[in-house]
């Protein structure tokens, strides 16, 4: 494979999916493109629609092993533009970056995906196994109508994944220092707690609903700090204070109502029942008259990785001459919902750096390497 010819490629693709403003979940026709270059190698091409999500499946041949490339086309906003250093949908390279909102996360990792099956297929046309894409556009939203719909139509009509890359930023400091087969999964909980709204001057600590939510925070804290259940391969679970808000508009009043939004990053070897019975114990200590509501937005995984594990491994030692860590940290990401097909699961892409930031960006060099790291992993498993 020529590298210039490469960069070229890699390069006119990911410049022309940034120009579209995908902002999820709303493909605005970032997909169409993928599709018809998918469409000139041979592939079979499934569509899943959903509300307002876009998603597809699209298939080259039949037989096992199964080796998918899972991604998605849309982004998130960019921001104040005014504090870009190039319009985010201007795709600009300037000192060996190429500038763009979804340069990263993940419209880079799309088109390095997208160009090594184009030169994988032109040397290997009568490749073993079959080689899927997952598309989706509802990833940065609310993932309802996305990875988990085309995971819905896999099993439906019972397509085996046997492997999976999934495109997300997995990179820390250089292409590949890390890579990524699992993480922590995520539950909200929505606290009010009702009280009597008193004159400032004539109430008492007790009163104020603001200092029993001070007091929760607190002992939730030295709970979830006290758990100890950490794991090489999957960070700790750790919990935020997302918002508080009371009702009062006065100066000289307490407030009637107080709602707490709390969020928990849980290892997998938490239980959801756990978290919920400790919290509601301890919030039932205090008598308090509450509300709770809890969202569970995704669920903690670990992928075994076996073979495909050591393939990657391989590939990336090969190109950039480093042996990867496996660091599980950050969000969420869709390999929750393919995990559930039992597939083998590595997250491999960009340096993450400047993800979900103004002036998100990618070395153009990095693009280069991703398409030959994705390249050599097809050819592994496939030839």
């Amino acid at each position: 494979m020529n590298n210039i010819s490469i960069l070229n490629s890699v390069l006119l693709l990911t410049k022309k999916l940034i120009r579209i403003k995908s902002i999820s979940p709303i493909d605005n026709g970032c997909q169409d493109i993928l599709i018809d270059r998918l469409n000139k190698l041979g592939f079979v091409i499934q569509l899943v629609p959903s509300k307002s999500a876009s998603n597809f499946i699209a298939r080259h041949g039949i037989k096992e092993p199964t080796l998918a490339f899972l991604g998605h086309t849309d982004i998130v906003g960019p921001g104040n533009i005014c504090n870009w250093y190039f319009n985010p949908f201007n795709p600009t390279i300037y000192n060996g970056m190429l500038y763009g909102r979804g340069s990263v996360d993940m419209k880079g990792s799309l088109s390095a995906m997208i160009i090594a099956t184009e030169y994988f297929l032109k040397y290997h046309p009568r490749h073993f196994g079959t080689l899927l894409f997952l598309v989706t556009s509802d990833e940065e939203a609310n993932a309802t109508d996305g990875t988990i719909k085309i995971v819905n139509k896999l099993t439906s009509i019972k397509q085996k994944i046997n492997y999976c890359i999934i495109g997300e930023p997995s990179s820390i400091y250089k292409l590949g220092d890390n890579i990524k087969n699992g993480r922590r999964g995520s539950l909200s909980c929505n606290l009010t707690i009702y009280s009597r709204q008193k004159h400032v001057a004539y109430s008492s600590i007790l009163d104020n609903p603001i200092y029993q939510v001070m007091n929760i925070i607190n002992q939730i804290s030295e709970i979830i700090k006290n758990l100890n259940l950490s794991s090489v391969m999957i960070p700790p679970t750790t919990f935020q204070v997302i918002n508080i808000i009371t009702d009062n508009s006065y100066i000289n009043t307490t407030p009637k109502k107080i709602t707490i939004q709390l969020n928990f990053r849980f290892n997998y070897k938490l239980k959801i029942s756990f978290i919920k019975k400790k919290i509601e114990f301890l919030i039932n200590k205090y008598n308090l008259h509450y509300q709770i509501n809890w969202i569970l937005s995704s669920n903690a995984f670990i992928s075994y990785t076996g073979e495909l594990l050591n393939i990657v491994k391989d590939a990336i030692n090969f190109y950039q001459g480093i042996n990867p860590s496996i660091n599980n940290n950050g969000g969420t990401s869709d390999g929750r919902f393919i995990n559930e097909l039992g597939a083998q699961i590595i997250e491999l892409g960009l340096v993450n750096k400047t993800i979900h930031q103004e002036n998100e960006c990618v070395s153009i060099t990095d693009l280069q390497q991703l398409v030959k790291i994705y390249y050599r992993i097809m050819k592994n498993i496939l030839t």
